[in-house]
């Protein structure tokens, strides 16, 4: 049994930065999250949740305002 790999995007998120005026820089400063991480979220990787719950945190808004599922 092959089971299928779930794709992440954060379109979402690269969108809500644009339009709160934050770039992803000022965001991994705030947020304390490591170069590396942001490249994984670029590639579209996935990250813990721990990530984006910082994120969300920083942005006041839910996991579904910064990624979406696709299969």
């Amino acid at each position: 049994m092959v089971e299928e790999q779930v794709k992440i995007s954060y379109k979402p998120l690269w969108k809500l930065l644009i339009d709160q005026n934050i770039s992803k820089q000022e965001l991994r400063r705030r947020t304390g999250i490591a170069v590396s991480t942001f490249t994984k979220m670029n590639n579209e990787k996935q990250v813990s949740l721990d990530i984006l719950a910082r994120i969300c945190l920083e942005l006041g808004c839910g996991f579904d305002d910064i990624v979406e599922i696709d299969r």
